[in-house]
């Protein structure tokens, strides 16, 4: 299990002086790319040999937000490889040990050159350790298929958005999503299904059903083709 120590920074708290959504995602892909740097296969092995791990979809159940100033650690393992896919948990813990929150990811390792899912080297995998699941409730990777909602504003993707792929790094889209949420909707469970990056200039289209306990946000090109659903409980 990896494991990095932070404290809540001023500039990562939204305005009630917790961390804010995005932080916490940020936190949790900061840690998983932290252990494939230390293990020797992060972003510039992964560019050498034109692999890449894309995330397919989260689960993040957040238990608690951490305050302005809080000591935290993040914890991330894999739990399983089957395939072209990649299964990782993650917790976080406050300064007590208390797990404020859980998460489960599946990854699709990919041939950069050819844009098709590939299996990942047995030499890959063992660098890897790989721990028992985390015990959470497990809702899998595909969501439910969400009604027609309510068109709103589109948006071009800028410079900041681009990650080391080359595209829209995953949590902007979970950023774009939460404008759709209702004043005072605190988020308990994000669930976010990732169909195809945008990159560069590419707009995105949100299109946004409120219920009373979850906000639904399909997220699609200009001709309807999804690049991410989310559902915000």
């Amino acid at each position: 299990m990896y494991s990095f120590q932070t404290r809540v920074r001023y500039s990562e708290c939204n305005t009630k002086s917790e961390a804010s959504l995005t932080a916490l995602l940020d936190y949790l892909q900061d840690c998983c790319t932290f252990q494939s740097e230390q293990l020797g296969v992060g972003v510039d092995y992964l560019g050498n040999h034109h692999v890449a791990w894309i995330l397919s979809s989260w689960q993040i159940d957040v238990l608690r937000y951490p305050k302005l100033g809080e000591q935290i650690t993040i914890y991330t393992w894999p739990y399983d490889f089957k395939g072209f896919y990649g299964f990782r948990n993650f917790k976080i813990e406050d300064a007590s040990g208390e797990t404020i929150l859980k998460a489960n990811s599946i990854w699709v390792f990919l041939d950069t050159q050819t844009g098709k899912p590939a299996r990942p080297s047995q030499e890959m995998i063992d660098k890897y350790p790989s721990e028992p699941q985390l015990d959470m409730e497990y809702l899998g990777r595909k969501l439910p298929i969400l009604p027609d909602g309510e068109n709103r504003s589109k948006v071009r993707v800028p410079h900041y958005f681009i990650d080391t792929n080359h595209h829209v790094n995953n949590a902007k889209y979970i950023l774009i999503g939460e404008e759709a949420l209702p004043e005072g909707f605190v988020v308990h469970r994000i669930r976010a299904e990732y169909k195809k990056a945008a990159v560069l200039g590419d707009v995105i289209c949100p299109e946004v059903v409120v219920e009373p306990a979850r906000v639904g946000v399909k997220l699609c090109d200009e001709g309807g083709e999804s690049y991410a659903n989310i559902i915000f409980e």
